[in-house]
Order: structure tokens, then C-alpha cells, then sequence
């Protein structure tokens, strides 16, 4: 068992109450390490390092060029220890382990692309429409940005806000869920070692209630990018509020994927089981209702359950394991109830639908893949994020009742449309109130493009240059280039 310190200004510490938090393995229950139990005291003293170090001319006189060599430095440390993290990570929330390697590698690839972008970020001469002026518009950083980050996928999270809040030149302090602590701490360790400046990037661990709040509301901080859920955002933003903080907000889902007729059907299979069972369903883009035309509904749920009823479920650090155990207790036990739900406003459970235990499941900690049919869209189940392996199927038939139904949601993550038909696809796509809308597939997603929410699942873009531009204020500067003999009375 690992006991891990915070780094704060460069340096690795323990928590002002020298008290500790347990990391359990989901699928073995062991306890694997342990982070300290941050306040509010370590909360003020990492904004505070990450100010100085904003300030500093060890960071502040960096050219954009030299920020960007030290996010590739970041991404080549990530590469190379990519088994590592991901085993690390993959004992703190269970995901399986063949897709937390690939989420790894990829995280390299945000940090490589944002450093790229680094030094590509222009500004603008205006041709502005008065006489004897040259004006022009830079952008500059933000100053302390606060991430707080989930258990679901920390490191590829992290990355989402961190590699683009350095590339743009602030400082950053990662508030990790307490569930997944230790990989953002091992992350920050490469940080370190990558060279960059004392206070750059600081990693403090505890419970939301007890430091994430102080972060959030320490007068220093000048944004908090956030991922979580609805509830949690909401929070976050009334407390942003207060002091006119920018926010960036990636929030729960309750995504549509639409199913019709004329779709490749085994395609459409393969996509409805990754959009919804793929990390045990704990993923803000989960398709967890699924809309199907009735023509084929009864064909393609009798293949849906032949073919998620065939999922390899297990441990995690096996490679040929499709479906892990739930990440948390409280997360295990909230899904269960959600499937009491179902079954008690009247949804039919065609798949699953129960705990599952046994020497090959570990602590127990696992939920059958579950399927119902029979599914209004005014069902709780239909209605409320899960973050579980729960589909809900939805039948539908005509084109205007599945844009309908989709979009009868308090939610707009994401969609996705399987059709062979190109006008119906960008027609659906025009019209579907979400962030994301995949054509054919479902789940991708990458650093060269914006990922965000409508309505409750979110504020801002993570993503492409737009994940750029949320962490870069626009100065307009004017300057007179003749005599001005304006009468000084008069606005110019």
C-alpha cells in the first residue's frame, strides 16, 4: 500500500489535519493506498502557491513556444509510464483495463496537441472605425484555474482542462475526486519532473465538502472547470457566481440513440452495447435511452440481449473483461435502486436487472448488464442519469416523434443517429439539442474538437481550440497614432 502526499509550490506534503483517505479497489475491496484528507487550510495554501507561481517571471516570461515544450515534455512522461497509470487508474475506479490503456495513450495526444497549439493563438489587428487610431486584440490568461475532476475517468479528465490551461499560460490547482486520487498524484509527479516551474501545477486530495469547496471559493481563483454531475455543477456555478468567476461545466447526460429501420443493423447493435455498457455504463455520454423505430423494435432487442447477455464480466485487470464492477458503493447501490424504479413504474426488465456475486465478481460490487423495454419517456428511468449499465428502449415511428422524444430531456450531452440515409442524418443531427451528435458510431471522441453539453449537462467546451478560448480573456488595446485634438467633453 502507497501513502501519497499532495504537491503544493513544487513541494510534496501531507494534509494540514494529517488525516487520511482510504483508495479501495473496487473489485477486491482492498485498501491499495492512501491520500491525505485536504481542508480548507491546504486548499488556501495551493491557490496561494499557484498565484505566486502565475506571477513569477519563471512562468509568466515563458514564451508560448516554451510553455508548449513543456506539455510535450508532459506528453513523452506520460507515454512512457501509459502501463503504469493505467493499472494505477484501473485499481481506483475498476474500468477495464484494456480500455484505460487506450484512454492513457490518449491523454499523451491532448497534451501534445495543446502544445502545438501553444503558440498559434493570434491575436488581431482591427480595422477599427475611427481616424488616428491603431487598435488591436490580444488574449491572455486567466490566472489560478481550479479543475475538479471525477472518478469515472481522472487522467483523460484532468488532461480535458489541464493541458489547455497551461498552454494558454495559467496555473492550475486538480482537486481529484477522493475516490481516484492517486493517479492525478502520479501525474503531477511527471509534471515535476517535466520541468515545470514550483506552483504550476498543484494536486491537492480530500472531500468536496472540506477543500473542493474552499478552492472553489477562494477570492484567487479566477475560473473552475468542472466535471460531474448536474447537481454538483449547479453548485458549482452558484458559488462561481458570487464573485463573477468563469466557469467551464461538464455535466450528466441522458443521451438519445436513435435507431432507424434503415440503419446497418449489426452496426447499430454494436453501437447501442458500446454506448451504454462500455465502462459499466459510468460515462456522462452514456446512450441510456435508446429510440427505436417499431418496425424492427422486437428484432433488435431480442439481438440487443443475445448479445449484452454475452458480455464477459469480471476483473478488470483482465484484458478480456467487457464489463467491470461499479466504481463506488454508494454508485453501486444508487443503480440498484434506480432498477427497483424502473420495475415499479412499469418498465418490463428483459436482461439483467439484479446484483451479481461469486468468487469470479470479487467484493460483489458488480450489476448485470439490464435492459428494459416498455420504457415511457416519462419514467423516472428515462428521465434521471443512472451512470450505470441500464438501457432503456424506447420504440418510435416517424422521424418527428424520435427528434421529439429525444429531445424531451432536461439534458443535451450528446446523441447519435444510425441511419444509411445521408438527408436523414443531417436533417436529425440539425435538429437534435445536444453537444455531440455521432452518425453511425457512438463514444469518440478527441482533443482536435469541442466536446460539451446543452441545457443541464453543461457550460463551456472542452476540446479543440474553443477549449482554448475558455481559458483566455480578450484585451482590446488603442492607440493613438496622430495628434488628438478631440474636444475632451465628448466620448471620442
Amino acid at each position: 500500500m502507497k501513502r501519497y502526499q499532495m504537491l503544493i509550490g513544487g513541494v510534496w506534503q501531507d494534509s494540514a489535519s494529517g488525516e487520511w483517505i482510504d483508495s479501495i479497489e473496487p473489485f477486491s475491496g482492498d485498501v491499495i493506498a492512501q491520500v491525505p484528507r485536504g481542508n480548507e487550510a491546504d486548499a488556501a495554501q495551493a491557490v496561494d502557491a499557484a498565484y505566486k507561481a502565475y506571477r513569477s517571471p519563471a512562468w509568466s516570461e515563458l514564451t508560448a513556444t516554451q510553455r508548449g515544450a513543456l506539455l510535450r515534455k508532459l506528453g513523452d512522461l506520460i507515454e512512457r509510464d501509459a502501463v503504469r497509470l493505467a493499472d494505477i487508474e484501473r485499481s481506483c475506479n475498476g474500468k477495464n483495463i484494456t480500455e484505460v490503456s487506450g484512454q492513457v495513450r490518449n491523454v499523451a495526444q491532448w497534451f501534445y496537441y495543446y502544445a502545438g497549439l501553444a503558440d498559434k493563438i493570434h491575436g488581431s489587428v482591427v480595422p477599427i472605425n475611427k481616424p488616428g487610431v491603431f487598435n488591436y486584440v490580444r488574449y491572455e490568461p486567466l490566472g489560478v484555474v481550479v479543475a475538479i475532476t471525477p472518478w469515472n475517468s481522472p487522467l483523460a479528465l484532468t488532461a480535458w482542462k489541464m493541458a489547455p490551461a497551461l498552454a494558454c499560460g495559467n496555473t492550475i490547482v486538480v482537486k481529484p475526486s477522493e475516490f481516484t486520487s492517486p493517479p492525478l498524484l502520479e501525474l503531477a509527479a511527471l509534471a515535476s519532473e517535466a520541468g515545470f516551474p514550483p506552483g504550476v501545477i498543484n494536486v491537492v486530495s480530500g472531500y468536496g465538502n472540506e477543500i473542493g469547496a474552499a478552492l472553489i471559493n477562494h477570492p484567487r481563483v479566477a475560473k473552475i472547470a468542472f466535471t460531474g454531475g448536474d447537481i454538483g455543477g449547479q453548485k458549482v456555478a452558484e458559488a462561481a457566481a458570487k464573485n463573477f468567476k468563469k466557469i467551464t461545466l461538464e455535466l450528466g447526460g441522458k443521451s438519445a440513440n436513435i435507431v432507424f429501420a434503415d440503419a446497418d443493423f449489426e452496426q447499430a447493435i454494436n453501437g447501442a452495447i458500446a454506448g451504454v455498457f462500455g465502462a459499466a455504463g459510468q460515462t456522462c455520454m452514456a446512450g441510456s435511452r435508446l429510440l427505436v423505430e417499431r418496425s424492427i423494435h422486437d428484432k433488435f432487442v431480442a439481438r440487443l440481449i443475445e448479445v449484452a447477455g454475452a458480455a464477459r464480466i469480471g476483473n478488470p485487470a483482465d484484458s478480456e473483461t467487457q464489463v467491470g464492477p461499479i466504481a463506488t458503493r454508494s454508485q453501486y447501490e444508487k443503480i440498484l435502486g434506480y432498477i427497483e424504479i424502473a420495475k415499479q413504474d412499469g418498465a418490463t426488465c428483459v436482461l439483467g436487472g439484479n446484483a451479481l456475486s461469486g468468487a469470479q465478481y470479487g467484493q460483489g460490487q458488480f450489476v448485470a448488464p439490464t435492459i428494459f423495454t416498455n420504457v415511457r419517456n416519462d419514467m423516472r428511468i428515462a428521465r434521471e442519469e443512472v451512470f450505470g449499465p441500464i438501457l432503456s428502449v424506447i420504440p418510435f415511428d416517424s422521424v418527428e416523434e424520435a427528434l421529439e422524444i429525444a429531445n424531451d430531456t432536461d439534458f443535451g450531452l450528446a446523441a447519435a443517429v444510425w441511419t444509411t440515409d445521408l438527408h436523414k442524418a443531417i436533417y436529425c443531427s440539425d435538429r437534435i439539442e445536444a453537444g455531440t451528435v455521432w452518425v453511425n458510431n457512438y463514444r469518440a471522441t478527441s482533443f482536435t474538437t469541442p466536446f460539451g453539453g446543452y441545457k443541464r449537462s453543461g457550460v463551456g467546451r472542452e476540446g479543440g481550440l474553443e477549449g482554448a478560448q475558455e481559458y483566455m480573456q480578450a484585451k482590446s488595446v488603442w492607440i493613438t497614432t496622430q495628434p488628438n485634438k478631440q474636444n475632451a467633453f465628448v466620448l471620442g
